[in-house]
């Protein structure tokens, strides 16, 4: 866990929206064994108003933080799973268990 302050098918549009603070967007990736999606995409879908825009990638309006997200989302998903969750409205992110190297570019690249 770290923080810094096209297929030919076709994805069926789906989105709710409510007035929150935050705006979130949450990237993830499941990997065998496991790959609960089900669990994941239940769990986003109770931290505000969403868009789901592509097969794992969603938008989320929420009062709650990166970090508050990507830790939850991380309950429910397996330890081979990655995560990334970006708040574009506080300009910070948090993950878990994406490839260390990516993790020290961003650290070293995000404020600049």
């Amino acid at each position: 866990m770290a923080a810094i302050t096209a297929a030919a098918s076709v994805i069926q549009a789906e989105f709710v929206f409510v007035g929150m603070a935050n705006n979130l967007h949450i990237s993830y990736d499941l990997s065998q064994p496991g790959r609960n999606y089900n669990a994941v995409v239940t769990k986003i879908k109770t931290f505000g108003g969403w868009a789901r825009v592509h097969q794992s990638l969603w938008y989320v309006k929420s009062s709650y933080s990166a970090e508050q997200v990507a830790d939850a989302l991380w309950q429910v998903m397996d330890k081979n799973d990655s995560v990334f969750v970006v708040d574009s409205t506080n300009r910070s992110c948090y993950w878990h268990n994406i490839h260390p190297e990516v993790a020290e570019f961003l650290k070293s690249q995000w404020n600049k």
